[in-house]
């Protein structure tokens, strides 16, 4: 069962890379930020994705990630 809080974590420190999507279960948005991880848009964008994921209801997240774990 994903964590928000670890997602969070995740998006404010290695954002840049993708790793809070790998974590997130979407690959192929994580493989497009190691891509173009160079031009520091991905760090921008993960930045937005951590308070996202901050104000983000428990409930509504548990349903967007881990709607296959059966919370």
């Amino acid at each position: 069962m994903k964590s928000k809080s670890t997602a969070a974590l995740l998006a404010f420190l290695l954002g840049g890379l993708g790793i809070h999507r790998f974590y997130l279960g979407q690959n192929g948005m994580g493989i497009l930020y190691l891509v173009f991880c160079w031009t520091f848009i991905p760090a921008l964008i993960a930045f937005f994705d951590f308070f996202v994921l901050i104000f983000m209801s428990e409930n509504r997240f548990n349903c967007k990630y881990n709607f296959k774990t059966g919370f």
